[in-house]
Order: structure tokens, then C-alpha cells, then sequence
């Protein structure tokens, strides 16, 4: 069976009675879990859904959300996940462009969604806990998985569009089958008797992957969080004995600012697993003391589904590296020209294996260019060392070259990270009369610090390179973030200012 609902099946053949999915006081077993999402096939079949037919999916992390993922997939549809803060506008282009005939959401997003569901012609279904679960209860479960090859697409994911219009990643059934496998198997090493953390979006590659699909296939329990708050983080721990916690820095920022209120067992988490954007080194070491937890660092993107490299887990863990290419996956580093560069030179991260995605939906020119000489081009720019592991150094069009120099912004990063005031950092480049660009460093402080600008780049100066240092530092509240918590530096604004020598 090729089909990705099939590890949903097969977990509630294996596992009937064991918890699979809770929100709180809500708890499916993998028996209730497989029969809810066999009914929704079956409404969906009755809809006019046919294998092939693209489904959106607009949800939080609430216990609607796998139901109806698993249900589309059951019934042979394709799912296309979408965030559900986008205004109808931005929805409406997703479902036009990916051609979704139907879309189901939840009660909480259904204005903005029934808007863009209007506009594109397409049937907008909302998934009320009373009515809707009503309607559910009138279809009988559809009592097989409808068969799909394993290069049929199973999602598409649309990415964030930080270099022009969205385009959507197709991922086949065999790519997210095969990468959730590596996860379940000899990344994460997940069994029957874990339970995973459920904060990342669920519409995101990393969440999908790692979390739920993770969690099915090995037959763990899945607890969610429809937000991320920090608090209600450390309470679900605790309440339901999180053995591995995922999440991305910002989220390992913010828990580390509130801290393990007295009186909270973690004891049983035993591993921690970081993503979506590189994690600065002082906070890995911050939350291991004070987490009292190893942390393992990953890479990979939308199109990658998501897992390309990890830190294994029975292998020495190397702090501020995204580690070694996954099982079935392969990693070289290339220079703008397609040539290999050398160990500890920088070049592009380039990928290739049973995790790449099948091409981005109706854009050939697209697909071309991102799959030159038959391996992805991820953008990323990276390092690798002696024993095979890789070091990210930055997104290639976050390079700031001032004065004819290259300058990785997450290289500064890391040591505002060490300054004792600061709680969150981003380097941008803003243009420049001379030098091309200047260097910018955005900070945010931790509750009650104080410091000055000319106090932080002096403790830089100290550290880096004189081309290197930030001539401008700002500070402000917050930090731009997107769905995931990863920080948007095409959202930071630096005013002009004069900049120090």
C-alpha cells in the first residue's frame, strides 16, 4: 500500500487502543482516530472527490486537523495544507492555484476562508464541533484506503514566498512515507511508549513530518498546541510526560527566557530536536543545562519533506552542526558555477534522494532551476568538516558582501547571542554609497536588561573582524516572525542612521 494514510491503517490495526492524538482534554485513540478520518473519506467521496483531486486544509493544531488530513489522503485526494492566519486574498491564491475543489477549516478562520472558498468557486466545508460532527456521523467509514503509487502526489506545500509569488512543493506519498520511516526509525527513534510534543504548525513541512506523521507511524501519542505560549508548553510536558520535545529556536528562546517553574517534573523527556532555522549555539547549551535534555539539531525544507540531515543520535553530537545526510538522502556543497567546493570552504547546500519533492505545481521553469544537474539547490550556504558533518552558514540571499567581503549574518548572530542582554538577534545588510552594504543588527533584550547600542557593538568588535562588526544597532519590542516562529528578516526595516566608524 503506497498510499500515506496507510500508516494511520496499519497503527490502528497494531495499536487500536492506545492514545494517538490529544488537545487537552480531547483524546482519540488510533481506533477512533482511523475511523473519524474514514468517515470524512467518505463524506468527501460523496462531495465528488476523486484520487488526484486537491483538498485544502486550513487548521491549527486542533484534533480536527489529523482527521481530516488523514481522511483526504484515505479517500485519494491530495492535501494541500495552508496557514490559517492568511487573509482571503492570500488563501484564495493557494486554492486557485493548486485547483482545490474543496476546502475544510474550523469555525475560528471560516470568515477569511468561506471568502476566498467564494471567490475561487470552490466548496468551503467547516468543521464545527456540533454540526459538522453530526454530518460526519451520517457517512459510513470508507473501509479501505484508496490505493495510490507512491509517486502520486500526496501534499502540496506551498512555500512562504521570500523570493517572489508561493510556489507549491508536490510531494509524493513514497517521499513523506520514506522520510517519516528515517524520523520514526533512526533519528528521532520513536516507539509505542513516546509521546511527542505537538507545538509546530501542523500545516508546515517540519510538524507534518516529524511530529505527526512521525507519531503514526511508530504508533506514539501526538499532544497539541494550537499556539505556542510558553507556559502552556511547560504545563502539557508535564501533564502528559513529553519524552520528545520539537521545536525551532525561537520557541527554545522562549522557553528558556520563562524557565521550569518550581515544582515541574520534565524527568521524562529525552530528547529535544531542533529545525527551521539554525539555532544558536549559546541557546542549545542554555536549554540543555536547563533543560536537563540533549538537544539534536536538523535541516531541511518544504521541498525536502522536510528531513535532509540530522544529528544522529549515536554519534557524537556536534553543537552549532546540522550533522549528517539522513539514510536515503545525499549532500554535497557547490559553488555558484555547479562545481564541488573543498572541506571548510563555503558553498550551496545541493540534495538528492528519496526525499525530494516531485517539482513545484505547474511552475516547469521553476522546477528547472531549483533541480539543475538532477540534485535541489536549497539556497543555503554551508560548510562541511573532517568527519562528513555540515555547518550552515547562511541563506545565500542573506549574504552581506560590504566592501567587496563576505560577511554570513548568522556568524554575528551567534555572539550577540553570548551578550548577557540580548534575548533575541538578526543581521540584515542595508545598502550603502561605499561599501555596497553595511552590516545591521536588530536586537530585542531580556526582561529587565539594559544596555546601549554603542555597548553592543562594542562587544562585537571585540570579537569579529573590523569589516564584520554591525556599524548599525537597533533595538525593538519584537522581532518579525512567520508560522513556524522562524524569524523574517525580509520584514525587518533599518532606518537610515549615522553609522559608528
Amino acid at each position: 500500500m503506497n498510499n500515506l494514510a496507510a500508516l494511520l491503517a496499519e497503527s490502528a490495526w497494531a495499536n487500536g487502543d492506545r492514545v494517538a492524538v490529544r488537545q487537552d482534554e480531547i483524546v482519540l485513540t488510533y481506533a477512533q482516530l482511523d475511523e473519524a478520518s474514514a468517515r470524512i473519506a467518505t463524506l468527501l467521496q460523496a462531495k465528488g472527490v476523486h484520487p488526484g483531486d486537491r483538498v485544502a486544509l486550513v487548521m491549527p493544531n486542533v484534533i480536527c486537523f489529523p482527521v481530516a488530513y488523514y481522511g483526504i489522503l484515505r479517500a485519494g485526494g491530495v492535501v494541500v495544507p495552508m496557514n490559517p492566519l492568511l487573509k482571503a486574498r492570500e488563501t484564495a491564491f493557494a486554492l486557485r492555484d493548486s485547483g482545490s475543489r474543496i476546502v475544510l477549516t474550523n469555525p475560528a478562520f471560516a470568515d477569511e476562508v468561506t471568502t476566498a472558498a467564494a471567490d475561487v468557486g470552490a466548496a468551503c466545508l467547516v468543521m464545527d464541533p456540533t454540526a459538522f460532527d453530526a454530518l460526519v456521523q451520517t457517512a459510513e467509514p470508507l473501509p479501505k484506503v484508496v490505493d495510490r503509487a507512491q509517486d502520486d502526489t500526496a501534499v502540496i506545500l506551498y512555500t512562504s514566498g521570500t523570493t517572489g509569488i508561493p510556489k507549491g512543493a508536490e510531494l509524493s506519498h513514497r517521499n513523506l512515507i520514506t522520510n517519516a520511516a528515517t524520523a520514526a526509525e533512526t533519528l528521532l527513534r520513536v516507539g509505542q511508549n513516546d509521546v511527542l510534543f505537538g507545538g509546530l504548525p501542523l500545516f508546515h513541512a517540519f510538524g507534518q513530518t516529524c511530529a505527526l506523521n512521525t507519531a503514526v507511524a511508530a504508533g506514539a501519542a501526538l499532544t497539541l498546541l494550537p499556539r505556542f505560549e510558553p507556559a502552556k508548553a511547560l504545563e502539557i510536558m508535564q501533564r502528559d510526560a513529553v519524552t520528545v520535545f520539537l521545536g525551532v529556536p525561537t520557541m527554545y528562546t522562549a522557553l528558556l527566557r520563562t524557565g521550569i517553574p518550581g515544582g515541574y517534573d520534565l524527568s521524562p523527556l529525552r530528547l529535544a530536536v531542533s529545525g527551521g532555522a539554525s539555532l544558536p549555539v549559546e541557546v542549545l547549551h542554555g536549554f540543555e543545562r536547563e533543560f536537563d535534555v540533549t538537544v539534536l539539531e536538523g535541516y531541511g525544507l518544504s521541498e525536502t519533506s522536510p528531513v535532509a540531515a540530522f544529528n544522529p543520535p549515536d554519534r557524537p553530537r556536534k553543537a552549532g552542526s546540522i550533522g549528517l545526510a539522513v539514510r536515503g538522502v545525499e549532500l554535497k556543497l557547490v559553488a555558484d558555477d555547479g562545481a564541488a567546493v573543498g572541506q571548510g570552504e563555503v558553498g550551496e547546500i545541493a540534495i538528492r534522494g528519496e526525499n525530494i519533492m516531485k517539482g513545484y505545481w505547474n511552475r516547469p521553469d521553476a522546477t528547472a532551476e531549483a533541480m539543475r544537474g538532477g540534485w535541489f539547490h536549497s539556497g543555503d550556504l554551508a560548510r562541511v568538516d573532517e568527519d562528513g558533518y555540515y555547518f550552515i552558514v547562511d541563506r545565500k540571499k542573506d549574504l552581506i558582501i560590504r566592501g567587496g567581503y563576505n560577511v554570513y549574518p548568522r556568524e554575528i548572530e551567534e555572539v550577540l547571542y553570548e551578550h548577557p542582554a540580548v534575548a533575541e538577534a538578526a543581521v540584515v545588510g542595508v545598502p550603502h554609497e561605499i561599501h555596497g552594504e553595511e552590516v545591521a543588527a536588530v536586537v530585542t533584550l531580556r526582561d529587565g536588561a539594559q544596555t546601549t547600542a554603542d555597548q553592543i557593538r562594542d562587544y562585537i568588535k571585540q570579537r569579529v573582524a573590523a569589516y564584520k562588526y554591525p556599524r548599525i544597532v537597533t533595538f525593538a519590542d519584537a522581532l518579525p516572525k512567520g508560522a513556524t516562529g522562524k524569524i523574517l528578516k525580509r520584514e525587518i526595516v533599518v532606518e537610515r542612521q549615522e553609522l559608528a566608524d
